[in-house]
């Protein structure tokens, strides 16, 4: 071992001292640098470790967790993973409770470490006895020798920030920081981190990212808690229907709104255009920083806070379907509309094979047109229209090669078309066209793929 190397005791002492990047491509059209805390180099892969760890050290100094004892917490993952990393060292029991609408990775992740999850509706209000927030409540009443975390009122959140990610982002910035954006929830990081910045230098200004769905943002403005606002969204781990303490209006300067789509597409563009593979709230903390641009000049200096690690959002911001299906994908050529569309295998039949095994196969796949092969090439097709129409004439004809009855082969476009133009390919007669990539693997798009793109458009 070189003596240049740290040695650590235990995963724990891993935890901040997080690098700060320098961002390019995606905010080319800025006026001054901006830098990501990039907070997936934590051990847990989040932000949420700092504060987790902070929480437990606070409740076993107060008496509050025993040893042996369980800690009990609902989570949208991240602050889950932590407080899951903690309790392995230091031999606690985690239960957690979560809503339907976080990922299936965050889950899996938590159960890998050990943690019991209990999955909970996502559209409930805070007090229903089924949301994650009454249920991990009631279990702390239930469970013996217990302690419910409560991140969201637990003043331990900003203590961590306080005491890490502030000093972290100034001595790093060398206290020219002039702006510190975060895509905030509990409230912890921002309240903390900007308390601290601002203690040394008033003048920094602290802007708070929400989505909309939240009721944060009409708070800050007005003071005011109005339900109105709450309605489901699908961007995870920012905004709440509720307030938390953790939350001091006089530390944060702005709120600003992200729409769930332009949350998703941002954080992709960083993954490609940076290659910082983000979660989810990165994308919403840059999305909303870039809403608020004319407010920057050339002698800002910007900290995003870059929470978690794309490796939670698989499934959902980086899966092509998951996107195309809630019309977050522009769609406007065939390229992106199989990219939408996924893998999906080809059916088709030999020129030599019966017409019956060719109904066959639209019984077994619920598909109206089938390609004709002869050989590698693709030459010609059947449809349920056409073959209905010869086997009235004759019944025989189910007995026959398929090469008997085929008709014109289905349309084959390039990569690059229009969507638009599909629809002069598609008519009654013809429900499909094929494209050839470079691979030489065709790929068939129906008429209903089509109109779902466009609908969405």
């Amino acid at each position: 071992m070189t003596a240049d190397k740290k040695v650590y005791n235990n995963i724990l002492e891993t935890i901040g001292d997080t690098p700060l990047i320098r961002l390019h491509k995606t905010v080319a059209d800025l006026p001054c640098p901006v830098y990501a805390k990039v907070e997936f180099f934590n051990p847990g892969n989040s932000i949420k470790d700092r504060m987790a760890v902070k929480m437990v050290e606070v409740a076993e100094a107060e008496g509050k967790l025993k040893p042996g004892g369980t800690i009990i917490e609902g989570t949208s993952g991240n602050t889950g993973m932590g407080l899951a990393l903690a309790a392995i060292q230091k031999g606690y029991r985690c239960i957690f409770t979560t809503t339907d609408k976080q990922s299936k990775e965050k889950a899996d992740i938590l159960k890998a470490l050990g943690a019991e999850v209990i999955i909970c509706p996502t559209n409930v209000e805070p007090e229903d006895p089924k949301s994650y927030y009454s249920v991990s409540k009631r279990l702390a009443t239930e469970v013996p020798n217990s302690w419910y975390v409560n991140q969201y009122d637990n003043l331990a959140n900003r203590l961590a920030h306080y005491e890490q990610t502030g000093p972290e982002i100034w001595k790093q910035t060398e206290g020219k920081v002039t702006h510190l954006v975060v895509a905030t929830g509990t409230g912890g990081t921002i309240t903390g981190t900007g308390k601290y910045l601002k203690e040394q230098n008033p003048d920094i200004q602290v802007w708070a990212i929400d989505s909309y769905g939240s009721l944060l943002t009409k708070w800050f403005n007005t003071g005011e808690i109005d339900m109105k606002e709450v309605h489901p969204y699908i961007t995870e781990g920012i905004g709440e229907d509720f307030v938390p303490e953790n939350y001091d209006r006089d530390v944060i300067d702005y709120f600003e709104k992200v729409t769930d789509k332009d949350g998703a597409v941002m954080a992709r563009r960083i993954a490609k255009e940076e290659g910082i593979f983000v979660g989810y709230s990165a994308g919403s903390a840059l999305s909303g920083l870039k809403q608020l641009k004319s407010k920057l000049t050339k002698d800002d200096v910007v900290v995003v806070i870059f929470h978690d690690h794309g490796s939670r959002y698989v499934g959902k911001v980086y899966n092509d379907e998951w996107m195309l299906d809630r019309g977050f994908l522009d769609v406007n050529t065939v390229q992106d509309l199989i990219g939408g569309l996924g893998r999906r295998r080809l059916v088709t039949i030999d020129a030599a094979q019966t017409v019956q095994q060719a109904m066959e196969l639209m019984q077994q796949y619920d598909i109206e047109q089938i390609p004709v092969k002869t050989g590698n090439d693709i030459t010609g097709s059947v449809s349920q229209h056409g073959l209905f129409k010869k086997l009235m004439q004759d019944l025989n004809l189910k007995d026959q090669a398929v090469s008997n009855v085929q008709e014109t082969g289905i349309p084959v476009v390039a990569m690059n078309t229009p969507i638009e133009r599909l629809t002069g390919y598609i008519n009654k007669d013809n429900g499909a066209v094929l494209a050839k990539d470079d691979s030489g693997d065709y790929h068939i798009i129906t008429k209903y793929d089509v109109l779902n793109a466009l609908s969405k458009g």
